[in-house]
C-alpha cells in the first residue's frame, strides 16, 4: 500500500497533535503554519515543515499541496483563515478535506465552503468523556456506521444464569450477539448456541444501533 501524504494546516495544539501522531505511522506530513515558532517545533517530526500563509493560493501551490491524499484545516481561531484555506484547498482539487471548527456557527460555514469532515474538538472530546462517565456495563464501542456498533459489555448481574434464548436479546434491544468472551483475557468465542448459559465473568460483543443500547445502558435499563 502507498504512503499516504497528508497536508496540516495550522500547527497549534490540535494541528502539531496530528501532524506527530501521523508521523508517527508512515505518513508524509506536509506541516505549515505562518508562525515561525510552531514550524520550528514540529520540524523534527514530520517530512516538511513550512512557513507560509495558508490563505495565500500561489503559496500552497509552490510547496506541493497538490500532492496530498489528504489535508487537514486545523487552525481554529480565524474562520476567514479556515474558510479561505478550505476554498485554496478545493482549487487545488483537494479531497477529502478535514476542517476544524470551534463553534456551530465555524461548522456551517466551512461545510458550504466545501469541506468534506468539519469537526468540533473540544464539543466531540466532551461528548466522548460524557459517555464513558455514563456508562454502566459497556467497555468498547466500535461504530461500523453512523448508526450500528460492535458493542462489548459485560452482562448485568439480572442476565447471569439465564440462557441467551431466554434473554432474547434480538427482540428487547435489537442486539444480535456475534461472541462471547470468558473473561477479559481469553479468546472471543463464537462457536455457540442459544442455550448458552451468561456467566458472572463474561463479555458479551453484539451488533445494535450504537444510540439506542448506549441510552438503556446508561438509565440502567438492560433488563
Amino acid at each position: 500500500m502507498a504512503t499516504k501524504t497528508i497536508g496540516v494546516l495550522g500547527l497549534g495544539v490540535f494541528g502539531s497533535s496530528i501532524a506527530k501522531e501521523l508521523s508517527e505511522f508512515d505518513c508524509e506530513v506536509i506541516a505549515v503554519d505562518l508562525d515561525l515558532n510552531n514550524v520550528e517545533r514540529i520540524e523534527p517530526y514530520v517530512t516538511e515543515a513550512i512557513q507560509g500563509d495558508i490563505t495565500d493560493l500561489d503559496f500552497l501551490k509552490n510547496i506541493g499541496l497538490e500532492n496530498c491524499d489528504v489535508v487537514v484545516v486545523a487552525t481554529g481561531t480565524s474562520l476567514e483563515a479556515s474558510v479561505l484555506a478550505v476554498m485554496n484547498c478545493k482549487k487545488i482539487g483537494i479531497n477529502p478535506i478535514i476542517a476544524k471548527a470551534k463553534n456551530k456557527m465555524f461548522m456551517e460555514v466551512l461545510n458550504a465552503v466545501g469541506a468534506t469532515t468539519v469537526i468540533r474538538p473540544e464539543k466531540e472530546m466532551g461528548e466522548r468523556l460524557a459517555k464513558n462517565l455514563l456508562r454502566r456495563h459497556i467497555t468498547d464501542i466500535v461504530d461500523l456506521d453512523d448508526q450500528f456498533a460492535v458493542i462489548e459489555f459485560f452482562p448485568p448481574k439480572r442476565w447471569i444464569g439465564r440462557s441467551l434464548e431466554e434473554l432474547n436479546l434480538r427482540k428487547r434491544y435489537e442486539m444480535n450477539v456475534i461472541g462471547i468472551r470468558r473473561k477479559p483475557e481469553r479468546k472471543l468465542d463464537v462457536s455457540f448456541g442459544p442455550n448458552y448459559i451468561i456467566a458472572e465473568s463474561d463479555i458479551i460483543v453484539g451488533i445494535a444501533e450504537s444510540e439506542v443500547f448506549e441510552q438503556y445502558d446508561y438509565l440502567n435499563k438492560l433488563k
